[in-house]
């Protein structure tokens, strides 16, 4: 478009949001609306003024040059928007397509939602598509864009795509044979005899191996014999500490006796969890007309406090 070049616009009047807006008209645009204006005007080249009715408004708005009016009678009367969703629902049930086994139904509002979506999806920026639909909040377009899952998937895909793209691309190699089995024997030595570690890859185990004292084990229900028997070895152990005085053992005994403890009262707490059944009491009826009663009350003391305060 140069300086020297015309336009032509399309100027929408006030609406709900009480602002005109003026858009540019594309060339096809132009082409399309020439051809209805061809259709509708007289032979004197004028497009007949017809009166309408404003529904929300309750009142007859003066004669205005509509360009889709249709004929009664010898008159020319606006199109209703019952009959715009009559012939909406018509093309849409020559179509043949349906959701759910329910024929399709349009308002004229979606067609909004669908020059939206599909003008975003084309690269048109949300501030722009705002401007046009006249939104003054760009969360109100936002809103008319229907994001599809594939469309999530695909924007999911290219964000991975450019954080890979920020990173050395050897962290992306595919990994040796020695390191994909170091890998998988990390999960085998995290099996013992009493549970599993919970240790993290590459780390290595910080307890010396004292897995019963170490908080990162998570023992197995099956195993609880099996640390009934190492707690009972341990008393045992401990005691004998005591009575032949090796004060150096006994300290490390009751830490290790303490573990044994803590992973057994677990396997009860856990047992106890999934064997007791939570009591959520027989469903009421609240009465209705209390809680409306209530409601009602609160609002009119609400209304009272906020009318002493603004007197």
């Amino acid at each position: 478009m140069t300086a020297l070049e015309i336009v032509p616009r399309l100027q929408i009047a006030p609406s709900k949001t009480d602002e005109e807006r003026a858009l540019l008209v594309s060339p096809e645009l132009a082409d399309v609306l020439g051809t209805i204006v061809w259709r509708v005007r007289e032979r004197s080249g004028a497009v007949p003024l017809v009166a309408s009715f404003d529904d929300r408004e309750r009142l007859w708005n003066p004669p205005l040059p509509l360009l889709f009016p249709w004929e009664s009678a010898g008159r020319r009367w606006p199109v209703s928007p019952a009959n715009i969703r009559k012939g909406l629902n018509e093309a849409l049930a020559a179509t043949g397509f349906d959701e759910n086994a329910k024929p399709l139904r349009f308002q004229p509002h979606d067609f909004r939602r669908i020059f939206v979506t599909d003008a975003i999806a084309n690269g048109m920026p949300p501030h722009i598509a705002q401007v046009i639909c006249g939104h003054k909040d760009i969360n109100t377009t936002m809103g008319h864009n229907a994001v599809y899952p594939h469309d999530a998937i695909e924007a999911h895909r290219a964000f991975i795509t450019r954080r890979r793209a920020l990173r050395p691309a050897e962290e992306y190699r595919t990994p040796t044979a020695e390191e994909w089995d170091q890998f998988l024997g990390h999960f085998e030595k995290r099996k013992l005899s009493i549970g599993i570690c919970g240790r993290s890859f590459g780390t290595p185990c910080i307890h010396e191996h004292a897995c019963v004292r170490c908080s990162l084990l998570r023992p197995e229900p099956t195993q609880r014999p099996r640390l009934v028997e190492i707690r009972d070895n341990l008393l045992a152990l401990i005691m004998e500490a005591e009575r032949e005085g090796w004060v150096g053992e006994l300290e490390g005994l009751k830490v290790s006796l303490a573990g044994a403890q803590d992973k057994l009262a677990q396997l009860s707490a856990e047992q106890a969890r999934r064997g007791t059944a939570v009591d959520l009491g027989i469903p009421v009826v609240r009465d209705v007309a209390d809680e409306s009663a209530d409601q009602l009350a609160k609002w009119t003391a609400v209304s009272t406090a906020a009318a002493g305060t603004a007197s």
